[in-house]
């Protein structure tokens, strides 16, 4: 991304606080979203995503902090901050007769300035189903219908809120370049998911949100580089090998065993390192793998803890 302007920041979120009785979903967030990009907010079950969204939205009103988009206040600014944002929420549903088309229509009729809701089910790849009830569309076909509804308003921004959950593998991809079609098309996209591949596909910039904090707040590749311990090489070895070894190389920082494997940890000399000296000593590695820091890795290292919980 090139060097960043102040004005373009179309979103702008400053110490973000809401909470529902005794139970806090956000302490403290603070992030901006730059025109064009795809900006991600990962996290937990739990950390306070789809609260921060839903008062970007203004879905939501914060007990405290400032909430601003395209310079407007959404809690003041109600009717032009739902022309600006188009929505598809984690837990939207429709009735279960309504058509495809119906739906379409029924959301269109809702904005001043519609896009044209046969266009919007071509560009989805929904009109071989326009006269299909909502009850019988499969999860992907609802998934885009759910962007279709976001999209019908002609916003500026959309915000999706775990887009691709309970899709297959396939329908998960499809969704996935539809994403980068949608934001090539000049949307701005707010994308909310707990799915590391997905941040790390489709991501221009990435907010870790834990405890309803904002932890980090990069690039993919950043946050990465940020949480890089080196390398980590992984074998089994045919024969008697001290440990000591290893550890007395200056490319190696940790050595410990996993059942059977030997597991070595260094800096990026590690692998010449540590393969030359099993060769001196007449040892041979089997079944050798090289390990970098994944984006799993940075988020463990960042939020310390996984996936459990309901969404606040």
């Amino acid at each position: 991304m090139p060097e960043n302007r102040p004005e373009d920041d179309l979103v702008v979120v400053n110490h973000l606080r809401k909470s529902y009785g005794t139970t806090v979903a956000v302490e403290d967030v603070s992030l901006t979203v730059r025109a064009g990009e795809i900006f991600g907010i990962l996290g937990p079950n739990g950390a306070g995503k789809t609260t921060t969204v839903e008062s970007i939205a203004g879905l939501r009103t914060p007990d405290a902090g400032t909430v601003r988009v395209a310079g407007l206040d959404p809690r003041k600014r109600r009717t032009e901050i739902t022309s600006l944002v188009g929505v598809q929420l984690q837990a939207s549903e429709l009735p279960e007769r309504i058509k495809a088309h119906e739906a379409l229509e029924l959301y269109a009729s809702f904005y001043p300035n519609p896009a044209d809701p046969a266009e919007l089910l071509e560009r989805l790849g929904l009109t071989k189903v326009r006269n299909t009830a909502f009850a019988k569309l499969s999860g992907g076909q609802k998934q885009r219908l759910s962007i279709a509804l976001a999209l019908v308003g002609n916003p500026k921004i959309a915000i999706l809120d775990e887009l691709t959950t309970g899709l297959d593998p396939q329908a998960r991809r499809g969704t996935w370049e539809l994403v980068k079609q949608i934001r090539d098309s000049g949307v701005t996209i707010i994308l909310v998911t707990h799915f590391m591949e997905e941040a790390e596909y489709l991501c221009d910039r990435l907010a870790i949100i834990d405890a309803g904090r904002v932890v980090a707040l990069d690039t993919p590749a950043g946050l990465v580089e940020a949480a890089s311990s080196g390398q980590r090489i992984t074998f089994r070895v045919a024969g008697e090998l001290d440990d000591a070894i290893l550890k007395g190389l200056p490319a190696v920082t940790s050595v410990h065993h996993d059942g059977d494997r030997v597991v070595v940890t260094g800096n990026d000399d590690l692998l010449v390192a540590v393969v030359t000296e099993l060769a001196g000593r007449g040892l041979a590695p089997v079944d050798l793998h090289t390990e970098q820091t994944t984006l799993d890795d940075a988020f463990l290292a960042l939020a310390g803890r996984n996936f459990e919980g309901a969404e606040r």
